[in-house]
C-alpha cells in the first residue's frame, strides 16, 4: 500500500463519507487513493471554500469534516476557513499536500509552511514523515478534532510519504500523553452555583455555542422546564431554546435585541454556558462583573476569566454540569416578579416590521414570511453582514445545528459553501443560503460546485448594492462618509448569473410578492436563486440606532 492508500484506508475506518477540496501535485496521491475507495469527493471552486464546506458538513452531521487542498498556495487559501472552525469549535480535518520531505525548508517550489501559518488557530497540527505514522495520526486527529471543545485538526503529507510504498502493519493506536478530557465538574463548585441562583432575585441563563458541541441542547431544556429561568443567547446559542419560546428573550449583544440586553443588564445572576462572553456580545466587561453575579461554565479552562472574571468559575462538559446541578436545586424556581418584569418587557420591546408596499422588500418581515411558510424545518446559512443580523433576530430557529454562519470570525463568504456542505450531509430537508450582494460575491464561483454536483440549494439573495452593514456603520459614526461600500455599479445581473449557471430565479421587490416567491422557490427541487431588493438605508437591528438610518433613508 501507498501512503496514500493507508491514509484513506484510516479516513474510512473513521467513518469519512465526503471529502471536500481542491487538487494539485502534492495532494494527487491522496486523490488518486481517494477515486478507488469508498468515499465520495466534491471539488470545490477555492481551497476556502472546501474547508467552509467541510464546516457545513461537520455541523449537520455532528463528526468531523474533512477537506484537503495541495501544498503552498493551496494550503494558504484554507487558512481564513480554518480559523472560522477554530473560533466556533467546528471540528473540521485538513489534509494538505507538501513537498518532498527532503525540500522541507529550502524554499521549493509551492512549499509554505503550513503548520506554523496555522499554529495559532488549530486545535493540533501534525508534520507527517514517516508513513508507518498515517494511521495513528488520523486517527488522533479524529479524536481531537471531535472531543473535549470541538476544533480543526490539520495533517500535512510531503508528497514523498504520500507515494512510498510499505507493506508491514502500522501502529494505529492513539498515543495522546498530554491530551486528557475533562472529568466532571467539582462538586463544590457545583453546590455554589446552586446556592448562588436560590438567593438570586433576577436570575438569567446565558446559552451559547458550547451548549450545542456538548450535545446538552435536551439537558438545558429541561433544566430550564423545572426552574423557569429565562434565556437569552449568543449568536451561536440560538436555537438551543426556540426563539419563538416563551422561555426565550432573544440574542444579546451590538446586534442582538433591545430586549435582551435590558435583561442582562437587569439581572443580579448570570449563569453563562458555553460562552466566549466575546466583545461582540458585551462590550462592557467590567459592567457585568461589577453589577452581576456572573456564573462561568464552560469545558475550556482557557475561556474562565480570559474576557471577565466570573463570581463563580466552573470547569465541565455541560451535559454533566446540569446533571449534577439539578439534584440540588429540586424546589427552587425562579422569582414570579422576575418572570413578570421580563414579560412586560417582551411586550413593549416587540420589533414592529413594515409589510407595506413600498418599491423595497422588507428583509425582516421576508425572513419572518420565509420561517412561517417553512415552520423553520430547514438548514438556514448565513454570509456575514447585516444578512446575518437579520436572520438570527427575525428566523425562528428552532434547533442551534440547523442555524449555520460564522459566529466569532465573521467570514463573508462562509454561507453558500457551507450550505453546499450541509446539503451533501443530508438530502431530507431543504438547505436555505441568505447572503447580501456583497459577501455573495466572494463565493459565488461554488454555483459551479452545485452544478457540477447537482447540490439543490435554496438561495435568497438581498440586494441594496452596499456592503450594508460598513455602510451604516460609516452613517452611524463617520458623519455619512459612505467610501468603499457602494457596489451599484460593479455587480453582475445576478439573475443572468444564475441562468449561466443553469439555475432558475425570481427578482421581487415588494412585500405582497414575499409569500408567492418563498412557496415558488420551495416548489423547485433544483437550486434556485430569489432576488430580494432591499433598501440601501434598512437599518441592521434594534440594538443599533434604527430611527437614525431610517432617517437617513429619507434624507436620501
Amino acid at each position: 500500500m501507498t501512503g496514500a492508500d493507508i491514509a484513506v484506508a484510516a479516513l474510512e475506518a473513521n467513518g469519512v463519507k465526503t471529502v471536500f477540496g481542491y487538487p494539485g501535485a502534492a495532494n494527487a496521491p491522496l486523490i488518486e487513493s481517494i477515486s478507488h475507495s469508498s468515499i465520495d469527493y466534491i471539488l470545490s471552486r477555492n481551497e476556502q471554500g472546501a474547508a467552509h464546506m467541510a464546516s457545513g458538513y461537520a455541523r449537520v452531521k455532528r463528526t468531523a469534516g474533512v477537506c484537503t487542498a495541495t501544498s503552498g498556495p493551496g494550503a494558504t487559501n484554507l487558512i481564513t476557513a480554518i480559523a472560522t472552525a477554530y473560533m466556533d469549535s467546528i471540528p473540521v480535518i485538513a489534509l494538505t499536500g507538501q513537498v518532498k520531505t527532503g525540500l522541507i525548508g529550502k524554499d521549493a517550489f509551492q512549499e509554505v509552511d503550513i503548520i506554523g501559518s496555522t499554529l495559532p488557530f488549530v486545535k493540533h497540527s501534525y508534520l507527517v514523515k514517516d508513513i508507518r505514522d498515517i494511521s495513528r495520526v488520523i486517527n488522533e486527529a479524529f479524536h481531537i478534532a471531535t472531543t473535549g471543545r470541538p476544533g480543526p485538526v490539520l495533517i500535512d503529507f510531503p508528497v514523498d510519504v504520500l507515494k512510498a510504498k510499505y507493506e508491514g502493519g502500522s501502529d494505529d493506536e492513539i498515543n495522546l500523553r498530554g491530551y486528557k478530557l475533562q472529568g466532571r465538574a467539582n462538586e463544590s463548585q457545583i453546590k455554589k452555583v446552586a446556592d448562588a441562583l436560590k438567593k438570586a432575585k433576577k436570575p438569567v441563563l446565558l446559552a451559547g455555542g458550547g451548549i450545542t458541541c456538548s450535545g446538552a441542547v435536551n439537558e438545558i431544556n429541561d433544566f430550564v422546564n423545572r426552574t423557569g429561568i429565562p434565556v437569552i443567547s449568543t449568536m451561536m446559542g440560538l436555537g438551543v431554546i426556540p426563539t419563538d419560546d416563551e422561555r426565550f428573550y432573544g440574542m444579546i449583544g451590538s446586534h442582538g435585541t433591545k430586549r435582551a440586553n435590558t435583561i442582562l443588564n437587569r439581572s443580579d445572576l448570570v449563569l453563562a454556558m458555553g460562552t466566549r462572553l466575546g466583545d461582540r456580545s458585551v462590550a462592557n466587561a467590567a459592567g457585568l462583573e461589577n453589577a452581576n453575579k456572573l456564573i462561568h461554565i464552560d469545558i475550556d479552562p482557557a475561556e474562565i476569566g480570559k474576557n471577565m472574571q466570573p463570581y463563580i468559575p466552573v470547569v465541565g462538559d455541560i451535559k454533566d454540569v446540569v446533571s449534577q446541578l439539578l439534584p440540588m436545586l429540586e424546589q427552587w424556581h425562579t422569582p414570579y416578579e422576575w418572570k413578570h418584569e421580563i414579560d412586560e418587557l417582551r411586550f413593549v420591546m416587540k420589533p414592529r416590521n413594515n409589510s407595506e408596499d413600498n418599491g423595497f422588500v422588507n428583509p425582516k418581515y421576508f425572513l419572518e414570511r420565509l420561517s412561517k411558510i417553512t415552520n423553520s424545518d430547514v438548514y438556514l446559512t448565513t454570509e456575514v453582514g447585516q444578512n446575518q443580523i437579520w436572520c438570527a433576530n427575525h428566523f425562528t430557529i428552532k434547533h442551534p445545528e440547523m442555524f449555520i454562519t460564522s459566529g466569532g470570525f465573521g467570514t463573508m463568504g462562509y454561507g453558500l459553501p457551507a450550505a453546499i456542505g450541509a446539503s451533501e450531509a443530508q438530502s431530507e430537508k431543504p438547505v436555505i443560503a441568505v447572503m447580501g450582494d456583497g459577501s455573495f460575491q466572494m463565493d459565488l464561483p461554488e454555483l459551479g460546485t452545485m452544478l457540477q454536483y447537482n447540490i439543490p440549494v435554496k438561495m435568497v439573495l438581498f440586494k441594496n448594492d452596499r456592503l450594508g452593514m460598513v455602510h451604516e456603520h460609516q452613517y452611524l459614526f463617520y458623519g455619512s462618509n459612505y467610501q468603499m461600500v457602494d457596489i451599484t455599479n460593479g455587480s453582475p445581473d445576478f439573475a443572468k448569473l444564475a441562468e449561466a449557471y443553469g439555475i432558475r430565479s425570481n427578482t421581487i421587490s415588494e412585500n405582497s410578492q414575499v409569500d408567492d416567491a418563498v412557496k415558488a422557490m420551495l416548489a423547485d427541487k433544483e437550486s434556485y436563486m430569489l432576488i430580494v431588493n432591499v433598501s440601501p438605508f434598512e437599518p441592521t437591528g434594534d440594538a443599533l440606532n434604527e430611527d437614525k438610518m431610517k432617517n437617513a433613508g429619507k434624507e436620501a
